[in-house]
């Protein structure tokens, strides 16, 4: 039997993997703008033949990286709150879900550019969107889950608004996060902030 094309399809495949690595790392440190197909290929170690056996031009290599990396957030999250039981531990879910929400500034950079790219192309934002509505499902999911077991507070509606406000809450902290750069103090205001707001400030009715 003939394993080349088996090979070929091996090899492009590592290509690929290789461009968007050194992709990920040229647009974090100039922007997605300011790079050119030449500086991806620099980066990665190819020619531009290879470049263009894979993507046609730089806007689907940006289009590819940002969907493959929002799609492993998107199942992490969904994972880290997966696990429990109908009860809600509120502080727990909310340490795993910020440990894998909140990655690096280089990401950030990226995302933001992505956001940048999107609000002027209607395909673009689609995606982001997209991505978006999947990281509410997978917290919505979980919230739903758990009514009936665990009081939200009521001012955020039902676990779709719940969502809505956690989501909001995480892009609040990582704007700051970009200016101050500290993931530390970030990670714990996000976790401080994702608690109150699911807890009602720790507050029980009166």
């Amino acid at each position: 039997m003939d394993d080349t094309p088996r090979r070929v399809t091996r090899r492009r495949g590592r290509t690929r993997a290789r461009l968007l690595d050194a992709a990920f790392t040229v647009f974090a440190a100039k922007g997605f703008g300011r790079v050119s197909i030449e500086e991806v290929c620099e980066a990665a170690g190819f020619s531009r033949g290879a470049f263009y056996s894979n993507f046609a031009t730089l806007d689907e290599l940006f289009f590819a990286l940002y969907r493959e990396r929002a799609d492993l957030i998107a199942g992490q999250v969904a994972d880290a709150l997966a696990g429990d039981g109908p009860d809600l531990d509120v502080p727990a879910s909310v340490d795993r879900v910020t440990e894998v929400l909140l990655l690096d500034v280089d990401w950030l950079l990226v995302k933001t550019d992505f956001l940048v790219h999107a609000a002027r192309d209607p395909d673009v934002a689609q995606a982001l969107l997209d991505h978006r509505a999947r990281l509410r499902r997978a917290i919505a999911d979980r919230l739903s889950r758990a009514r009936g077991h665990t009081e939200l507070p009521a001012v955020l509606g039902d676990a779709g608004g719940a969502a809505h406000a956690v989501v909001a809450a995480y892009d609040g902290v990582t704007t700051q996060l970009l200016l101050d750069r500290d993931v530390e103090t970030a990670r714990a205001w996000l976790k401080q902030l994702l608690t109150a707001l699911l807890t009602d400030g720790g507050q029980s009715p009166v």
